[in-house]
């Protein structure tokens, strides 16, 4: 599944009538530029799973940071990284059995 419509799915699957009024999904740009991409995962089936940071810093404009803090998974990286920042939030959070809800 590309990586934007495995984090709908997924976004979708979390929204039980209570998560999504306090919690989300959230795609900002920076001002480097770059963009951030913050999915919180309290509540979720990924709540309190481990996850390697990833971090490639090869040049000013080539560089992708990802990993989980305090339950959300966080990504940033250059301008041409969002969909790369999402496939690596997909594949981690598709390795964990059960890690997406039934949508109700």
């Amino acid at each position: 599944m590309p990586p934007i419509e495995f984090l709908q799915s997924w976004y979708l699957a979390q929204c039980d009538g209570e998560w999504e009024h306090a919690l989300g999904v959230t795609i900002e740009t920076l001002d480097n530029p770059g963009w951030m991409v913050t999915i919180d995962l309290a509540g979720t089936p990924l709540e309190d799973h481990p996850m390697p940071p990833v971090r490639r810093e090869l040049s000013p404009n080539d560089w992708l940071v990802c990993g989980v803090d305090h339950n959300r998974f966080r990504g940033q990286g250059d301008g041409q990284k969002l969909g790369e920042i999402i496939d690596i939030f997909q594949k981690w959070a598709a390795a964990k059995p059960g890690s997406r809800r039934s949508p109700r």
